[in-house]
């Protein structure tokens, strides 16, 4: 019967840490859109800065250059939608062995609204799409 109740309220408790990690949010953006009052703390998430953008001008709260896509990755990639599958996958497996360089955004998206700002053309297929699937895995702690 005891065993039963503890595995009754871990599972309860499990529920309610979904339900509040639920309702945080890691939005994705282009840095060239303007800052909204819900964007979170913003984090630029490519290797390069954006082309035109004066760094005063981006509202940001840091740069993940480290969390960006190697440069052998980024140009393989060529933001070409036929290689997005492999560039996934191929991503997933640099964020993996690098933990270092996401973990503070894991860490914040926890807590709070992140948004990911990246400068990429397609709002579909770029690195911080890729990098908001990865952290939205480790949030809820479905794989």
């Amino acid at each position: 019967m005891i065993a039963w109740l503890n595995a009754s309220f871990q599972m309860q408790e499990m529920a309610l840490n979904l339900a509040i990690e639920a309702h945080i949010m890691i939005r994705v953006k282009r840095v060239y859109d303007p800052h909204e009052p819900d964007d979170g703390s913003r984090f630029l998430v490519d290797r390069l800065w954006p082309r035109g953008m004066k760094k005063e001008n981006l509202q940001m709260d840091g740069w993940l250059k480290d969390v960006a896509p190697s440069d052998a990755l980024r140009r393989w990639f060529g933001h070409d939608p036929a290689k997005w599958e492999g560039f996934c996958r191929r991503y997933d497996a640099e964020l993996e062995a690098n933990s270092e360089a996401w973990r503070p955004l894991l860490d914040m998206a926890r807590k709070q609204d992140i948004t990911l700002l990246y400068s990429a053309h397609d709002i579909e297929h770029n690195n911080a799409v890729v990098i908001r699937a990865f952290l939205e895995k480790r949030v809820t702690g479905v794989f």
